[in-house]
């Protein structure tokens, strides 16, 4: 790290303060909230991005990981809950309480939740730190989820990890009215495994929601939360503010919380709930943000403002507004988990920063894996993801014409979603995944129909003729007419068409 002033010694630029200032949707009564809360102003060989791992090569390997995954899948299922943290505390107990083995970073949030952990885990490997991350749900395989050293842990460590926590499950499942879930034992099976490792951080995405998540027998030092929007409205709330209450949970007693912008009645929520807490409290477009940004080959080029100071010439490999936003989130979340801004009058070492923001991947997330034409996948799977990922398309990619690939759940806000893209697809073709929460074709067809007119429908219920369909309907153009194709709708949907364009 190197040593900078004071923020205090220098004037903020009049690019931050037109930040500060266009934060004006902020509600008057929140500074009556803030006044009970510590906010935090600056006194003051990174990780490759990790491929999506393919199928083990090894029979014996792929066996052994299939009978897990069976497994698994016997338990409850991730969208089948029960609001209580009993049985993973339990799981806990047994296993000697390893999530206490390190400190953690724990992130919350509607979308953008596993971009911001990847660019948190770059980062803490880029200082040196050994990591451990925690994501879901998974692109294509479910080894993805539990990362060491910035790259998900093998096949063979995943099975060892499973057999080596489930008599403790066993134990577990015997003495409570419910047995573990799936995400429960995933849960379990990560903070063992970075116990185990050990690692120096461990960086954690909730699940859903935060107070009764599985993942919050940690007490993270650092808290963030990603922008809340309406999802999981069934389970969460039908409000921002009600899933804020729900998403506050993390916030632990003394904890640092960095806060992406929020809508007005979130943002109330949550800065209640860190005065309860006693925390302090860092948020975007007032004491962190994203100076300047502007469209790169490749990605975009940041400067940022952290806690610290400012950070200029920052390439991201990835594209979209929302994942400049995500970086400052990031870099925030970093800066205050070494102590910037509270204990530290100083700024992170830029080559450093600048080194490990152009490592990261985020699998799924506005990712081209195909030319000639063009084919891009987003895993945005509801009205705010969709307008942040049609809002990336449009400002980075250029498509003179763009078909839509869409396969969704059914139990999204689809029509707000179709309604995000439909500005930027000339044509969609409906499909469906291979799951069973996967909404049917004709169903996503007579939504579609609504939202884009008959004529611009096409349905396929198969997601390999979708593909085809809409890469001919792209070629129609001509090789050189700027036609792509984007793939969205939904995680399992991105997963299984990245599989069949030949990616992992």
């Amino acid at each position: 790290m190197s040593e900078q002033p004071s923020s205090s010694d220098h004037p903020d630029s009049d690019d931050f303060d037109d930040i500060v200032e266009a934060e004006t949707t902020r509600d008057p009564d929140l500074a009556v909230i803030e006044a009970g809360s510590r906010t935090l102003r600056a006194q003051a060989g990174p990780p490759q991005g990790d491929p999506v791992p393919a199928r083990p090569a090894d029979p014996e390997v792929d066996k052994a990981l299939r009978e897990v995954e069976q497994e698994l899948s016997t338990r409850w299922g991730e969208t089948k809950l029960e609001p209580s943290v009993q049985r993973i505390a339990a799981l806990m107990d047994v296993l000697g309480e390893p999530q206490r083995a390190y400190p953690s970073i724990h992130i919350t949030g509607t979308n953008g939740k596993t971009s911001t952990a990847r660019m948190v885990e770059a980062l803490l490997g880029a200082f040196d730190l050994r990591t451990g991350r925690y994501t879901s749900p998974h692109v294509q395989s479910i080894t993805e989820r539990i990362s060491l050293d910035g790259a998900p842990i093998s096949a063979e460590r995943f099975v060892e990890t499973y057999r080596d926590v489930k008599p403790y499950v066993e134990m577990v499942d015997g003495a409570q009215e419910h047995r573990l879930s799936f995400f429960e034992v995933l849960t379990g099976m990560a903070y063992a495994a970075f116990a185990d490792a050990p690692v120096d951080a461990a960086v954690v995405e909730v699940g859903m929601g935060g107070s009764w998540d599985a993942t919050n027998v940690i007490d993270g030092s650092v808290a963030v939360v990603t922008p809340i929007s309406l999802d999981h409205t069934d389970r969460l709330g039908s409000t921002p503010a009600e899933i804020a209450g729900e998403k506050a949970g993390i916030i632990k007693q003394g904890a640092t919380v960095i806060l992406a912008q929020q809508p007005v009645d979130a943002a109330q929520v949550l800065l209640k709930k860190a005065v309860d807490a006693d925390a302090t409290v860092a948020r975007e477009g007032m004491e962190f943000g994203v100076v300047a940004r502007e469209v790169a080959v490749g990605g975009q080029l940041l400067t940022l403002r952290g806690l610290g100071g400012e950070y200029e010439g920052v390439f991201l490999p990835l594209y979209g507004a929302h994942q400049a936003h995500n970086a400052a989130v990031a870099l925030a979340a970093v800066e205050a988990f070494f102590g910037i801004g509270a204990q530290h009058a100083r700024s992170l070492d830029l080559d450093t920063v600048r080194r490990a923001f152009a490592t990261v991947a985020s699998p799924g997330r506005l990712e081209v894996v195909r030319r000639s034409p063009t084919v891009v996948l987003d895993a945005a799977h509801n009205p705010a993801g969709a307008q942040a990922a049609a809002d990336g398309v449009r400002e980075a990619f250029g498509f003179s014409r763009l078909i839509g690939v869409v396969g969704a759940s059914g139990d999204k806000d689809v029509r707000g979603l179709l309604e995000a893209f439909e500005p930027i697809f000339a044509e969609i073709v409906v499909t469906a995944n291979s799951t069973p929460r996967a909404m049917d074709p004709d169903a996503l067809a007579a939504v579609a129909v609504e939202v884009f007119g008959e004529e611009r429908v096409v349905v396929e219920p198969r997601l390999d003729d979708a593909l085809e369909a809409a890469i001919t309907l792209a070629e129609e153009e001509g090789e050189f007419a700027g036609a792509g194709v984007l793939v969205t709708g939904s995680v399992i949907t991105v997963g299984e068409a990245r599989l069949l364009l030949g990616k992992g």
